[in-house]
């Protein structure tokens, strides 16, 4: 049996109904204590820290990357030895060699078409031409193409996949749309009840299953999602490697079922991967695209370990567009990814 669970409406609501779904109450979280205008707060509580700015995070979780080229760039004589040195950096910072090479490449001869002779215009011309090989991945998710836009959500377990389902439902609400999610991650232990948690956060109902075949549940799904005028409904998928064949081959069967419940779907299949992996994330690319024909990535944990060089390999070998990037575990700390913003962060350049 098929179960949605969705916050608790207000007294007197009558909530939407589905058939045959449960939806069972959900306790109101406790109202914060605030003190009295005029009333000291409570002993312990203390003012929250200033927000950083996305710029900011950005730069500080591209810190290691920043680290290892800008040293490069100080007290510098612009010459070959030089440009073999950030050749190597970049590679160390998880660009692989291709677009190493690309890029500097393409240094040289900016750098002898310019004239440029001193390190901070030198840092500045790579930042450029590291935006420019980024630009093809920047492409906006459209939300409008499709209703329901049904958006399959893959990955290898650990990317921060379930987490990223959260922060993409309070993303897409903050643009006016309606979200219902699908738990159909049935492979792993909790991942049902992760993804309830992160409906109730943002107050979105969630299709789910007790036990049972994932692509069932999210075709089950896709009718509620057209039944109650939904604008967005994102399928969880079980955490896979690509070398899982079993369960890569489940995976096309949801795709399939998802056709089977509306032709056009899915209007995306996006792929969450763990910039913190390197050059293994590159191969997740290859081999999920190859089976499912991937529309689009999210990037999560660029919030500190990360090289951030990644998004180059990926440019390069396998371009795929990246819709978002997280730089932290908040909620809001997933944003649409701007290659100039990227590029001159990882040089940690404005």
């Amino acid at each position: 049996m098929f179960s949605m669970f969705k916050p608790k409406p207000p007294k007197g609501a009558v909530p939407d109904a589905l058939p045959d779904a449960v939806v069972p109450p959900v306790a109101e979280p406790p109202a914060a204590a605030l003190p009295e205008a005029g009333e000291a707060p409570a002993a312990g509580v203390v003012d929250p820290p200033a927000k950083t700015s996305w710029g900011e995070r950005l730069k500080a979780g591209l810190s290691k990357t920043r680290f290892q080229l800008n040293a490069l760039f100080t007290g510098i004589k612009v010459d070959e030895a030089l440009f073999e040195d950030l050749e190597s950096a970049l590679i160390s910072a998880d660009c692989g060699v291709p677009a190493a090479q690309t890029l500097i490449t393409r240094l040289r001869e900016r750098a002898k078409r310019d004239k440029i002779e001193d390190g901070e215009t030198l840092k500045r011309a790579l930042a450029t031409l590291i935006a420019e090989l980024l630009a093809p991945l920047e492409r906006p998710l459209d939300l409008d193409r499709a209703k329901p836009l049904v958006v399959m959500i893959s990955g290898v377990n650990g990317v921060g996949k379930t987490t990223s389902i959260g922060k993409l439902a309070m993303y897409f609400q903050s643009r006016g749309k309606k979200v219902l999610l699908a738990a159909g991650d049935t492979f792993r232990a909790a991942a049902r009840e992760q993804l309830v948690t992160w409906g109730e956060r943002n107050n979105v109902a969630v299709i789910t299953q007790e036990s049972g075949d994932a692509a069932a549940v999210i075709f089950d799904a896709v009718g509620a999602a057209r039944a109650r005028g939904i604008d967005v409904l994102m399928a969880d998928t079980a955490g896979r490697l690509p070398t899982q064949l079993n369960l890569m081959e489940e995976i096309r069967k949801v795709k399939r079922v998802i056709a089977k419940a509306d032709a056009a779907a899915p209007h995306e299949v996006l792929l969450v991967i763990d910039a913190n992996t390197g050059q293994n994330a590159v191969a997740q690319v290859k081999a999920f695209d190859d089976a499912l024909g991937l529309t689009g990535l999210v990037v999560t944990k660029l919030d500190g370990t990360a090289k951030g060089g990644v998004l180059c390999a990926i440019a390069t070998a396998r371009p795929k567009p990246v819709y978002f990037i997280g730089v932290g575990e908040g909620i809001e700390d997933l944003r649409p990814f701007v290659a100039r913003d990227f590029a001159f962060a990882m040089l940690g350049l404005d």
